[in-house]
Parts: C-alpha cells; structure tokens; sequence
C-alpha cells in the first residue's frame, strides 16, 4: 500500500508538471509584464555558483529556493545566513535567513526570510523635481514556509508557500505564492539525480494605498476632492525547471559532478543552465557554471543584465563525535554587464 501510494504522488506531480509545461513556455512578447521580478533572485550562496544548474541536486535548506524537494535531505538541523551584493555599484543588498528542521523519521519543516534593501532615496514631486523633501527606503521581502518529505530511498518531494511583499511610505502590495517539486535519486551510489520543479505559482498582486490618491478642487467651489486610483493587477513569474546531475568519484576522497537545468519561463526567455563542481574530502568544493539564454553573447540584444558565467567555492569544517555536523562559509559570483556582478557570501551551520 505504501508503494502504491509513494507512486500515485509521484505520478501525479510528474503530470501535473508536464501538463504546465505549455503554459509556462519562454514568451519574449511578455517579457516586463510580470512583477515580484525578486522572487527570481537566488539569495544561497552555494548554489548561486552553479547559476543554479543543480536544482536535482539541492540538499538542504537551499532547496527552498531552486526545488523544494532538496529540503527533505536535511540531516537534523540547518541554519544559513547570507548576504549579496546585487549588482555592485548600484547599492542594493539582499539579506537572507533559512533554518530546517528535521521532525520525525521523514519530514522536514523548513522557514526562510529574504529582504532587499535600496538604501535612502530622495522624495520628489512635480513641484520640487530635485528633491529637499527628506528621503524614504523602498523595500522588497518574502518568507517562506515549506514541508518535504523522504518517500522512499530514492523518491523527495516538497511544497512550499510563500508571501511576496513589496512597498515604499505609502503604496504597497502582497502576493501569495507556491513552489512545488520532486526529486529522484538513482544509481549504485545514489549519483543519479533527477528533479522537477514549478515555482512561483498564485494569483495577481495590485498595488494600493495612500500614494495613488490624487488631490483637486471641486470645479464649482474651494471644496478638496480626493480621487483613489487603481493600479493595474500584475502576474507572478512563474516558472518551470526540469534538472539532472551526475556524480564522478574520481578516488576515494575526490568527487566531480556534472549538472545542468532547463528552465522555461512564462514572461521572459527559456534558458539552460550547466554546471560543474569538484569537491575534496566533503570539505572543499569548487564550482562553476553558465547560464544560457538567447543572444546572451550579443550586448546589443540580450535581455538578462547576466552574461552567462559563474563561479564559487565552499569551505566546511566539521566538528563533533562522528564529524556528521559542520560549519560552512560559502562564497559565489556571477557575472553581470553593466554593473560590477554580484557577489554572493554565507555562513551555514548543519547539525
């Protein structure tokens, strides 16, 4: 019964993933139509220097971002704190915070807080273009809740939901969204990795508040009229990924893995994501990785402020009676035209 169960869930997700497929294919005729353009952006550091090619082969927290699925591989409890420099040189920096939490023999709750900041910005008006109003801070949050599930040695999966916000002094909007995602694992040594993925999936959000009320006189007197306007309702970027990865023991303390993701996007272009990582000793790893679009080599054309490549190394120390627990600091880059690229930086704690 439980087998049969395990593969009717699986099925079901499987479908469910290929019937979106259509719905969710690369359209460069919508591309700006979409808000919650953060809900894109990978907060992780260790991931972030694949470019995300890895999404079959997330484990742990970091799953909650490219496939939830990875969240159920998370040993006891894990913690990470990152930083990122988003496109150095225009002041924007996103803080992230994610913790999981193993509860019973199969599940894994997971929690995580993303928030950008912009820094100060001058207030202006029609009246005083230039500013000498004072300043206000923009901001840009999501948190997300997930569960993930070990349904077998070799079958994953997750859900998540997550709450999009974004507002200035006196506008704002918020936004429901949910990720799904599977994960297969295979092979004599569990080297084959398989994933499946739908992300950012929920209604519209609308901006409302104070900020779009205009003020006017009354044509027949001095009485003040205030007029609310409505803003226009906007999409979510949904998303398909579909990933594989494949690990190399090249000797006994030596492994290399080759990944790569499919990503097919409902505003903007599909795009294929490759990846590599060396790991010595299950405590220092190398990566890298290239994101693939559409004219991404022509500055002329491209549509991505990414140009393709990225890289990024990892540092584990592991502590305890039988060294399953350790201390990280991770570290990623990825190129970007214009601006300096991004840098990426986290601490990781796993218990």
């Amino acid at each position: 019964m439980k087998t049969n169960n395990m593969t009717r869930t699986l099925t079901l997700l499987t479908i469910s993933a290929v019937l979106g497929a259509p719905a969710y294919a690369g359209n460069p005729d919508r591309a700006g139509q979409a808000g919650g353009s953060q809900l894109l952006i990978n907060p992780w550091a260790r991931s972030s220097g694949w470019g995300l090619a890895n999404t079959a082969a997330l484990r742990g927290v970091e799953g909650m971002f490219g496939n939830v699925a990875g969240l159920a591989h998370t040993n006891k409890t894990e913690i990470l704190f990152t930083n990122t420099r988003w496109l150095e040189g225009a002041g924007v920096s996103v803080n992230s915070i994610g913790l999981g939490q193993k509860m019973g023999e199969s599940g894994v709750l997971g929690i995580s807080a993303t928030v950008m900041s912009f820094g100060d910005l001058p207030v202006t008006t029609d009246a005083q273009p230039e500013g000498g109003l004072g300043t206000y801070r923009p901001t840009m949050s999501n948190i997300g809740l997930a569960y993930a599930k070990t349904f077998s040695n070799s079958i994953y999966g997750g859900l998540l939901v997550r709450v999009a916000s974004e507002s200035i002094a006196n506008v704002r909007a918020t936004g429901v969204c949910f990720d799904a995602g599977i994960n297969y694992v295979t092979g004599e040594r569990d080297n084959v990795k398989f994933g499946i993925a739908l992300k950012n999936v929920g209604p519209a959000m609308r901006f409302a508040g104070d900020g779009l009320g205009v003020q006017g006189l009354v044509t027949s007197g001095s009485d003040e009229l205030t007029l609310q306007q409505r803003s226009e309702r906007f999409e979510l970027p949904s998303m398909l990924t579909i990933g594989g990865a494949y690990d190399i023991q090249l000797a006994e303390m030596h492994r290399l893995t080759l990944a790569g993701t499919y990503v097919s996007n409902s505003f903007t272009l599909d795009q294929g994501l490759f990846g590599v990582e060396y790991a010595f000793k299950k405590i220092f790893h190398l990566r890298g990785g290239y994101l693939w679009e559409k004219d991404i080599t022509d500055a002329e054309a491209r549509s991505t402020v990414f140009t393709g490549p990225s890289a990024g190394l990892s540092v584990d120390f592991p502590f305890g009676a039988e060294k399953k627990s350790a201390i990280a600091i991770d570290y990623a880059y990825r190129t970007t035209n214009p601006f300096a690229g991004v840098h990426c930086i986290g601490l990781r704690v796993s218990l």
